[in-house]
């Protein structure tokens, strides 16, 4: 049997193009965080029906919420949301199309009142009924701009722009035909919001204090710039071509970013680094990973020789303590150089040996 309550639906917007025209790995990686982030943001109880790719399908049996209440959680959401994808702005490493083009993704909300019921099949709880089909319909509109709330006028008591809302939402009436008649609605852009976003500046993941480079060693490749980022921030292969890592593991996150902690498998130890910093511009990029205890830093170093020649420098930096600094030039510096030698040889043979298989492909 049919029983009212509130079907609530919020929708990336600019999620077919994103998909279609960059990485599908990261593109997938970026929308499952940002799905995980509405439903975070969910604080009117309100229940999953299912995830439909680039839109959750939300529900509530029984009252209605109010216009205010309604607006607390669009807020949440689409506050939450752009928040998120400030973060990852600002720790971007990879410069693959989707994780650049993600900045473009936005939010539509749709909220609409009516009749329903749901069955479950195994554990997935569905939605049946005309309006969950009707608010499905509502998504394909004529607003031209993506980035808005839209209300159906079933859902509210009043007219929107008539109630206790916001003076930042600024109401426009539109309706859509349907396959169950005409459904008249209030929409309004949520843009407005994206300026009360507050976003905390990230904090400094390297060595504290001041520190002082022990170590240099450099080699050419024959590879654009571009691609030798993508194969060095890679850390799932980089115990394939770095001398002495035995495997990285516990990567704390699936796209490698300023912040992302692995766990080094070295021979006799375990070391902790922290992706800590990176820079990047038409002619270089310098990705940097500090160690736990914010004792050393290597830094990748990539100077763009022309198009296809890439020169690749490996910096040690340790921080500038002299007791630390005499041991190492003592005991450590020239095993080390011999062994980032060695990784450059072995960088330079994956390359050939990726290039061989693409070729194949």
């Amino acid at each position: 049997m049919a029983v009212s309550g509130l079907l609530f639906i919020p929708d990336i917007s600019g999620f077919t193009d994103f998909v279609n025209e960059t990485e599908v790995d990261h593109s997938r990686y970026i929308i499952q965080e940002l799905l995980e982030t509405l439903i975070n943001s969910n604080k009117l109880q309100l229940q999953v029906s299912e995830i439909e790719g680039d839109a959750i399908l939300f529900y509530r049996f029984g009252q209605v919420p109010t216009m205010n209440e309604l607006f607390g959680q669009v807020q949440t959401m689409f506050e939450n949301f752009h928040r998120a994808l400030k973060y990852n702005s600002a720790r971007r490493i990879c410069q693959c199309s989707a994780c650049r083009k993600a900045d473009s993704l936005t939010l539509k909300v749709i909220t609409h009142t009516g009749e329903f019921s749901n069955y479950t099949v195994k554990e997935f709880n569905k939605l049946i009924g005309k309006d969950v089909i009707l608010i499905h319909q509502l998504l394909k509109n004529d607003i031209p701009m993506h980035e808005y709330w839209m209300v159906t006028e079933n859902c509210i008591g009043e007219k929107p722009h008539e109630s206790a809302l916001p003076q930042l939402l600024q109401w426009n009436k539109g309706s859509k035909v349907t396959d169950h008649g005409k459904v008249d609605f209030y929409y309004s852009m949520l843009t407005p919001l994206k300026e009360e976003i507050k976003y905390e500046s990230q904090e400094h993941l390297g060595i504290k204090g001041k520190r002082e480079i022990v170590l240099t060693v450099e080699k050419k490749f024959n590879e654009n710039i571009q691609r030798m980022l993508s194969v060095i921030g890679d850390l799932n292969n980089r115990s394939r071509w770095m001398d002495g890592l035995k495997g990285v593991e516990n990567v704390t996150s699936a796209i490698n970013q300023v912040g992302t902690s692995h766990r080094c498998l070295l021979d006799k130890e375990i070391e902790i680094m922290t992706t800590s910093d990176f820079y990047s511009d038409d002619y270089k990029i310098i990705l940097e990973e500090t160690d736990n205890k914010k004792m050393a830093t290597c830094q990748f170093d990539l100077c763009k020789a022309s198009e296809s020649v890439t020169l690749l420098r490996i910096n040690l930096f340790l921080k500038k303590n002299p007791l630390l600094l005499l041991v190492f030039r003592l005991f450590m510096k020239r095993k080390m150089k011999k062994s980032l030698e060695k990784s450059m040889d072995n960088l330079q043979t994956f390359l050939q040996n990726q290039e061989s298989l693409a070729c194949r492909c």
